[in-house]
């Protein structure tokens, strides 16, 4: 595992049998041109002290880590810490690699970003960034996602971004990228598609992970000072998985860390019920890129729930699929009745409002927690903050009456 990030994916954009590029020939020349460039661009000193510049004096980073004191108390085992990406400016980590993506634009020379999103963390992130640097934004998001989370949508229009709905389908995430891809098609000259995750074709799934992985190097140097040692174990939801491969990414070679991306696992085992692709999928090409999907009778994409809006996808980043299939990550599960229970802990607990997909990894470091003794640790990047969620959950799942 030496010098895993500088080896994977190949120069083809796999993770050994995953990843790649499949892609409409008349995409083939877009998506060389950004690859090329980012190459360029990444290591430039130019374009790493803009990012350093963004990130410390706008987006306000580093996050920091918290001790949740409280929920540790609750549940009597591990201790559990959190990585505040709720505390990255617009709410969610979505934001570190939007930000650097509109920089890619902008030094490429393109006037507007088109992206997909589903809870709209990443759409409210990539119209931040383009507002911040000028650019047009269209975002193409599930006529269901649109109406449960409204609050998501108005700040994209405030921001000056054009929400365009996906009316087709189940009419969430997975019809909101078929929507982005179609409009990005005919676009492609004067546009570039801002993927949302560690997803599509390459180079996405590798750029989003290396601008992400701002999460896990500063993890790694902020939990030395709280513990003086490193976690043992690292928890994150994973939909796509931007959130996860981002902490992760800093301690893929510490093999003593377990590193657990935990699915949604909605309202049972049937198809449709869940959006457990990690657990219940198989391989298959989807959105650009070779993974693990979950498939219906005819082998096509199945339908997904989950309450995590930002995490009901029916496929999973290919460098998730590889590291779950050479055995370095572990996968978890929540339910819905789990994350819910969760939302309202934290929040009581410790003051902390999470987003609905952030809910999935505290509920499980909750139940992981409780089988570990007391001086051991679990770091949960909790990548996002509730604001999106809350009239939702108030009138689904009533506010309990007292503190736990």
């Amino acid at each position: 595992m030496s010098n895993y990030l500088d080896n994977h994916p190949d120069e083809n954009g796999y993770f050994g049998k995953f990843g790649g590029s499949f892609i409409p020939p008349i995409l083939e020349e877009p998506f060389a041109k950004i690859n090329e460039e980012y190459k360029k661009l990444k290591n430039d000193p130019k374009f790493i002290e803009e990012l350093k510049y963004v990130r410390k004096h706008y987006q306000g980073r580093p996050t920091p880590i918290s001790f949740a004191k409280n929920l540790t108390q609750h549940c009597g085992g591990a201790k559990i810490y959190l990585k505040r990406e709720d505390l990255n400016h617009s709410g969610a980590h979505k934001l570190n690699h939007c930000m650097a993506e509109v920089i890619l634009a902008k030094h490429m020379g393109f006037k507007k970003v088109i992206a997909e999103t589903g809870a709209g963390q990443h759409g409210v992130a990539l119209a931040t960034a383009a507002a911040y640097f000028g650019l047009e934004c269209e975002i193409h998001m599930g006529e269901v996602d649109i109406k449960k989370e409204h609050p998501n949508v108005v700040r994209m229009k405030i921001l000056g971004a054009k929400v365009v709905p996906a009316t087709h389908g189940l009419k969430t995430l997975k019809e909101a990228v078929d929507s982005a891809f179609e409009s990005y098609i005919s676009q492609a000259d004067t546009a570039i598609y801002c993927i949302g995750s560690v997803v599509g074709p390459h180079p996405f799934p590798m750029m989003v992970r290396d601008f992400q992985s701002v999460v896990g190097f500063e993890s790694k140097e902020q939990f030395l000072e709280h513990e003086e040692k490193l976690p043992d174990n690292i928890v994150a939801c994973v939909g796509g998985g931007s959130n996860a491969m981002g902490i992760f990414s800093a301690f893929i070679n510490e093999k003593d860390i377990n590193l657990y991306g935990v699915e949604p696992m909605g309202i049972g085992e049937k198809i449709g019920e869940h959006s457990a692709t990690l657990s219940y999928g198989e391989e298959g090409v989807m959105h650009g890129f070779n993974s693990i999907m979950l498939k219906d009778e005819k082998g096509e994409p199945a339908p997904v729930y989950s309450i995590g809006s930002g995490i009901d996808y029916p496929s999973v980043g290919p460098e998730h699929a590889y590291l779950k299939e050479i055995g370095r990550t572990k996968v978890g599960l929540c339910d819905d009745k789990e994350a819910i229970d969760a939302f309202y802990k934290l929040s009581q607990l410790e003051g902390i409002i999470p987003a609905l997909e952030s809910a999935h990894a505290v509920a499980f470091a909750m139940k992981l927690a409780k089988t570990l003794p007391k001086e051991k640790t679990i770091l949960v990047n909790l990548s996002g903050r509730g604001d999106k969620d809350i009239d939702f959950v108030v009138e689904n799942h009533p506010i309990p009456n007292a503190k736990f």
